[in-house]
C-alpha cells in the first residue's frame, strides 16, 4: 500500500485547512490510520488517529476541540479548524496495526505535506 497525503498550504492563524491522505491498495478493518507532525530539530508528534473498522478518533491534547479526524472508503481527512502558529509543521499520514501513539509503531508512511501558520 501507498500513502499520498495532501493538501497543505500557508494560511493565517484562526483559518482552516483539510488534509487528505488517499491509500492505495487495501486497508483492513484491523488498521488505524493516523496524523504525525514533525518540526526541524524535533521529533514526529502525535496528532490524531482513526480506527478504520469503527472510524474511532483519537486526538493529541494540543489538538482537541480543533481538529476532526475521519475516512471514508480510501481517504483519510485532518479536517484543521482555528490554526495556531504552534501548528505549523510537516504533516504526515501513517498506517498500522497496533495502537499507538508513538510514530515508530506505524510501518506505512506518506511523504508529508507542509502546514504554514502565520501569526
Amino acid at each position: 500500500v501507498q500513502l499520498q497525503a495532501s493538501g497543505g498550504g500557508l494560511v493565517q492563524a484562526g483559518d482552516s485547512l483539510r488534509l487528505s491522505c488517499v491509500a492505495s491498495g487495501r486497508t483492513f478493518s484491523s488498521h488505524l490510520m493516523a496524523w504525525f507532525r514533525q518540526t526541524p530539530g524535533k521529533e514526529r508528534e502525535f496528532v490524531a488517529l482513526i480506527r478504520w473498522g469503527t472510524r474511532a478518533p483519537y486526538y493529541a491534547d494540543s489538538v482537541k476541540g480543533r481538529f476532526t479526524i475521519s475516512r471514508d472508503s480510501d481517504t483519510m481527512y485532518l479536517q484543521m479548524n482555528s490554526l495556531k502558529s504552534e501548528d505549523t509543521a510537516l504533516y504526515y499520514c501513517a498506517r498500522g496495526r497496533e495502537f499507538s501513539f508513538y510514530s515508530r509503531d506505524y510501518d506505512t508512511w506518506g511523504q508529508g505535506t507542509l502546514v504554514t501558520v502565520s501569526s
